[in-house]
């Protein structure tokens, strides 16, 4: 199976997991990855910077309309939704919030499984709300893969937790066998 997109959702403790995954993926890692990190409203984007600098692939915000592209890290800006056309575009909007949260993982996560079905791996990592758990549901209902990060392992458990309780996920792993995982799916 070749995958097309991996899309992750991650809340509280979210900022110290997507490093170690950014600089643990190599410079041939070709799928694609678009990221819901919950950020206030008002933050800059320093951090994706700093993700980038750490990271072998490029790392940015994703800008409207843009074409999804192989070897990219795609980062929802603050205060907006990030939604995946069917043409495999982004969309970006200001609609109200899902979850308490603009950008909603469950809105990425949701268009994501429209636009890709069984070609796309989905990941819910540390958090404190259940923003995730309907868009996880809905790409497994779409034959994607699903991976959830183990609670234990997790810095705030309740995200993975709700998400295991809404699925039976694909894989429950810790962040080092899920980038291990991801590795290998990219060969």
């Amino acid at each position: 199976m070749r995958y097309e997109a991996i899309v992750i959702g991650v809340s509280s403790g979210g900022m110290n997991v997507l490093k170690i995954i950014s600089a643990a993926l190599p410079i041939n890692f070709k799928i694609p990855i678009i990221i819901v990190q919950h950020v206030g409203a008002t933050s800059d984007s320093q951090w994706i910077q700093l993700l980038d600098k750490k990271s072998n692939l490029h790392v940015k915000e994703a800008d409207e309309k843009e074409i999804i592209e192989n070897g990219k890290i795609y980062i929802a800006s603050p205060n907006y939704h990030l939604l995946i056309e069917k043409d495999k575009t982004f969309s970006i909007t200001i609609d109200e919030r899902v979850n308490f949260a603009r950008p909603a993982i469950d809105v990425l996560f949701e268009t994501a499984a429209e636009a890709y079905r069984n070609k796309l791996i989905g990941i819910v990592l540390t958090g404190s709300n259940n923003d995730g758990t309907k868009g996880i549901k809905r790409i497994k209902e779409c034959g994607g893969l699903t991976i959830i990060q183990d609670p234990k392992t997790a810095e705030y458990p309740y995200m993975p937790e709700s998400a295991i309780r809404a699925i039976e996920p694909d894989h429950v792993l810790s962040i080092e066998n899920i980038i291990a995982l991801l590795i290998k799916l990219n060969s």
